[in-house]
């Protein structure tokens, strides 16, 4: 017997967008499954900030549609982002406010009660390692300590698809492969559906999947093990430099 799918938390369909006649985005489709990170990879240019735009509802499509949890994202929207958490690749907290009232900001805005707040707050610093760190000023904190700050203020009104926008970015090496794996562990343990989006090779190696983005068009959606199968040679970044190299679809 055939397994059916799981169906998707996210759908994208046919997104195009342009900005002055110029487009960036052509006819980008993405279906994000739960317990799923998806690996968006692209250069500079490659149309992975206007994707992540119309996925968060900052912008909306020329053309094409996008439903988060059966919501659909014109017709519905607060429904739809509801259902998103997302980390940007700009800091979003005030750094003169301490973790604390950052983290009871954000769940102030989504209607949450004070005693459910303190209790996902104090749960979801918990899980990071930051429980000594709800005092802190965040100005005060490292890169990589903020980034999680960021990322447990994405996940504190329980969100089903979670969007990373180059969220490394400014980040050591080591702290970068820690907010990797802490990533990846919300994935296998609590079905999150994940979308990495990223300009570094190295970072997709732990995704399930990878969409490569070039000049606003898909050139690859899939299984990272499929597309090395259907490599010419054994290095993945010398083959996704390849791919991102082949002419204009």
């Amino acid at each position: 017997m055939t397994a059916v799918p799981t169906p998707a938390v996210l759908q994208a369909s046919d997104l195009h967008k342009a900005y002055n006649g110029k487009p960036a985005l052509k006819g980008v489709s993405v279906a994000l499954r739960p317990g799923e990170m998806l690996a968006l990879l692209g250069p500079n240019g490659a149309g992975k900030s206007t994707l992540l735009q119309l996925l968060t509802g900052l912008f909306t499509p020329d053309q094409g549609s996008i439903t988060v949890l059966g919501h659909d994202m014109r017709a519905h929207p607060a429904r739809a982002l509801a259902g998103l958490g997302v980390v940007f690749q700009q800091s979003a907290l005030d750094l003169d406010l301490s973790v604390m009232a950052n983290l009871l900001f954000h769940t102030d805005l989504h209607g949450l009660p004070r005693k459910t707040a303190h209790e996902r707050i104090a749960a979801q610093l918990a899980a990071i390692g930051l429980q000594d760190q709800a005092k802190a000023v965040v100005r005060s904190l490292s890169g990589g300590t903020r980034r999680k700050v960021e990322l447990v203020r994405a996940l504190l009104h329980a969100p089903r698809v979670l969007l990373m926008d180059e969220a490394t970015v400014g980040l050591d090496p080591a702290s970068r492969q820690q907010l990797l794996d802490t990533v990846r562990g919300l994935c296998r343990d609590q079905g999150l559906a994940v979308l990495w989006a990223t300009h570094l090779i190295e970072e997709v190696k732990t995704a399930d999947r990878l969409l490569l983005l070039h000049q606003g068009t898909v050139r690859f959606d899939g299984r990272i093990d499929d597309f090395m199968a259907a490599a010419e040679g054994p290095d993945f970044q010398t083959e996704v430099l390849k791919a991102l190299q082949k002419p204009g679809l």
